[in-house]
Formats: C-alpha cells, structure tokens, sequence
C-alpha cells in the first residue's frame, strides 16, 4: 500500500482536523493505532507540524467526510496527477580495485572492436570520451603499463551488454553502408 507524503505530520493534521478514528488514521499513515493514539495524547510527535493531505491532493474532503460519517470506512489515497519518475540510470559505480583496470579495458575495446563510438565506449566502460582518446592516442598517464584485457573477465562490463554494444555498431555500419569487421579471434595462450 502506498503511504501518503510525511504520514507522522499527515496523521498530525488528520487527528487536530477530522473526527476519524484512530484506526482509521493508522491504516492511511501506516502507523500503529497505539502510536496515533500517542500522537493524540502529545506523547509522540510533540512540535511536528500538521501537513494538510486536502491541500497537497493526497485525500479529496469527500474521502474524509465519507470516513467520518461511517467508521468501518477506510480512507484511500488520491490518485497523483503528477506522472512516474523516469528511471535514469546514475553514474556507473567503478570500484577502486578496478579503476586501473579501465584502461586496459578500453584499449581491449579501441583494438578489438573499432565499430565502437567512443560514445558507446564510455557507456559501457563508465569512463569519459577523453580518456578513451588519451589511451588511444598512448598519452595516458599509465601508457606504458596499459595491456588490453578483456573487460568482461575483468569485470567491468557484462558480456550481454558488451554483445549488445557490438551489434548496436554493426547496425549502424550497415545503415551507412560500411563493411562489418569479423569478429575478433580470442588469443591463445598455447605455444604449440
């Protein structure tokens, strides 16, 4: 069940405004009986200022009066006319023991698979364009410690998202009508 905004303040409000029981007060703020019972008392909630439901369009004074008038009724929290949050992804979190990975990661990537936009690169690394171009161009700080591993095995990205990336690239090549590079051979480590 959704809570209304700040129900201890909502419950506030509720008991100073309405005639509604505290059972009914309870259930809208999610609270215990025994706690709005408190809040009624001054026991609980002492310098808590009341947030009005009515006003910030939690609860229709309709809903209230209907409540009051039959004790069995519950309250009901308005619909928002507000739309959903859209959930955007944050910044990728890198942990500190894999943040000199990165860059051995990238240059995997710039080697392996050049269909890549440094835009797709960055997204998939959680790293900035300029640091791409710095390992690209071998004027990153750590250049001459920089060897391409894969960033799968590393840990820095998953292999559907990396696959997804991929084939993201190969499609736009064959909009623009390019050629799709092969895939790359994975390298053996056997000497015979």
């Amino acid at each position: 069940m959704t809570l209304p905004l700040m129900p201890k303040a909502t419950a506030v409000w509720l008991i100073e405004k309405t005639a509604l029981s505290f059972t009914q007060i309870a259930e809208f703020c999610g609270l215990h009986p025994l706690e709005v019972q408190a809040i009624a008392d001054g026991e609980v909630a002492q310098g808590i200022v009341g947030y009005d439901p009515v006003a910030n369009n939690q609860l229709t004074a309709g809903d209230i009066r209907r409540c009051e008038a039959d004790p069995e009724a519950r309250l009901h929290l308005a619909p928002s006319t507000m739309p959903a949050p859209k959930r955007l992804k944050g910044a990728r979190y890198t942990p500190v023991a894999k943040r000199n990975d990165r860059p051995n990661g990238i240059a995997f990537l710039l080697r392996n698979y050049p269909q890549l936009t440094d835009a797709q690169i960055a997204k998939l690394m959680g790293t900035t364009k300029d640091t791409i171009q710095k390992v690209r161009d071998h004027t990153h700080w750590n250049s001459t410690n920089i060897k391409p591993s894969d960033p799968v095995i590393l840990g820095l990205c998953t292999q559907t998202n990396l696959n997804a990336m991929v084939a993201q690239a190969n499609e736009r090549l064959v909009r623009d009508g390019q050629a799709v590079p092969p895939l790359p051979v994975p390298e053996s480590d056997d000497q015979g």
